[in-house]
């Protein structure tokens, strides 16, 4: 099941007593925010939960699967997550 960010609104409207449509834009706005930083090229640490890390990937040879044509592709900016250790311990059996 995804989370969606209604979802997410609704948690943060039963939980804080935040009208729903205000609870969504705060859900907008933060995410918009660590949109933003991500593309800028800054990590995004959220304490407790882990980081967002912009990596940088370098151009490499690359095969089209359905030709095998050989090809060069791009370099090109990727965004990985490490959980931290406190959401690592949750995760755990």
């Amino acid at each position: 099941m995804a989370l969606t960010k209604k979802a997410i609104a609704r948690v943060v409207n039963e939980g804080t007593g935040v009208p729903f449509g205000q609870a969504y834009k705060l859900v907008e706005t933060t995410l918009g925010i660590i949109k933003n930083t991500l593309a800028s090229g800054e990590d995004v640490l959220v304490s407790g939960f882990g980081k967002f890390k912009v990596n940088e990937k370098s151009a490499r040879r690359g095969r089209n699967p359905q030709t095998g044509e050989s090809l060069i592709l791009k370099p090109r900016r990727v965004v990985t997550f490490q959980c931290s250790g406190k959401l690592r311990d949750r995760l755990r059996p």
